[in-house]
């Protein structure tokens, strides 16, 4: 575990911290007027490695050079040129730190970070993070890589989890759950959706499908998984053979097939490192999913009935209500979607930047 300090007067500003991968949902804007829990599990961090809020850059004014340096491979709108490697947990585990009321943004709910670090080390009032809780924004601090640096707590760093060990817990992310929004005539109001962190990570996925289809067919297994990504699939890339195969692939599975071209693998929690299969499906195409994520498309949580009340006999169970289900076919998240599919390289192909520039009009099919 580790201890984050101000790097110029050693103050701490964390509770002691244990390092996990960054959720593929840091970086979402989800709906408008949403209520968006924490980001990250208290008592853990993660690293950002790609730069986050101002100063900005217009696309034009970077040479296609230096964004592919970057590891940007297509055009965005604009790029941060802020310090990469910001250190991201969750607010209530912020110490020593005093809010800096002009750098509250443009928010209309919250803080969104706009105006750069609004968090000062009360020792010695130096910038030293950014609180972000708006509306539509899941709520973090990012403590400046370039404002403070970590120390090894007690001297003794946990070994993270095996997938054996991470399997065993089954913590799965259910792919429906109620989300609050403001805006009501009654104030707060909520309704049942599509899990932001399941669009989020399917925006993700997507990205890495298109590049592993080599602009033929694509076909994931049916069910939920098909639910997610098969529609998109069938949009964006042309009908007819040839078509490449995805299969789910991950510990406790069976080991997939040599003719098996794509593998939706789970992402491990803690270190960030895709599952990897051995030969012979060694070569196919790893598609990163969250474990959660994973976890409930190789094994989907059935709808429990429960015993009966009211007047029906004890023996008999009921099945109603039926289980609440969105009121929309399943959407990629764009942002996640787009952040991603611009840092793989096989988006210099002419059809994908298509997709690319016609981002627009898919979302008003409802793709995204």
């Amino acid at each position: 575990m580790f201890v984050f300090v101000c790097a110029r007067c050693d103050a701490e500003l964390t509770v002691p911290l244990s390092q996990v991968s960054l959720p593929a949902h840091a970086r979402q804007s989800y709906g408008n007027g949403v209520q968006l829990p924490v980001l990250m599990e208290s008592g853990t961090f993660a690293v950002d490695p790609d730069p986050w809020g101002r100063p900005w850059r217009m696309w034009n004014e970077i040479d296609p050079g230096e964004a592919e340096a970057r590891g940007i491979y297509a055009p965005v709108y604009a790029l941060s040129d802020s310090a990469p490697g910001a250190i991201v947990i969750a607010p209530g585990d912020i110490r020593g730190t005093r809010l800096i009321p002009e750098n509250r943004g443009g928010a209309c709910c919250g803080l969104d970070g706009a105006d750069g670090p609004n968090l000062a080390c009360v020792a010695c009032g130096q910038p030293v993070a950014t609180r972000i809780d708006d509306c539509s924004l899941w709520q973090a601090v990012r403590l400046s890589s370039d404002a403070v640096y970590r120390v090894l707590f007690e001297g003794v760093d946990a070994a993270p989890l095996s997938w054996d060990e991470l399997t065993e817990r089954g913590e799965s992310t259910p792919p429906f759950e109620p989300i609050a929004a403001w805006g009501g005539r009654l104030g707060s109001r909520h309704y049942w959706s599509w899990s932001p962190q399941w669009e989020a990570a399917a925006g993700q996925a997507l990205a890495h499908l298109l590049a592993a289809s080599e602009g033929q067919p694509v076909k994931v297994p049916g069910g939920l998984t098909g639910d997610v990504f098969q529609r998109a699939l069938d949009a964006l890339l042309p009908a007819g053979p040839p078509m490449r195969r995805a299969v789910l692939a991950g510990p406790g599975r069976p080991a997939p097939d040599a003719g098996v071209d794509i593998l939706l693998v789970p992402v491990h929690p803690q270190t960030g490192q895709t599952w990897t299969p051995a030969s012979p499906a060694a070569s196919a195409y790893p598609v990163p999913l969250p474990l959660g994520v994973w976890l409930w498309l190789a094994s989907p949580q059935p709808h429990l009935r429960v015993p009966a009340s009211g007047g029906i006999p004890q023996d008999v169970l009921r099945d109603d209500p039926l289980p609440p289900r969105p009121n929309c076919l399943f959407r990629a998240d764009r942002g996640t979607f787009q952040h991603t599919l611009v840092r793989l390289p096989a988006v210099r192909s002419p059809w994908l930047r298509e997709i690319l520039a016609n981002l627009t009009q898919y979302m008003s099919t409802g793709l995204f």
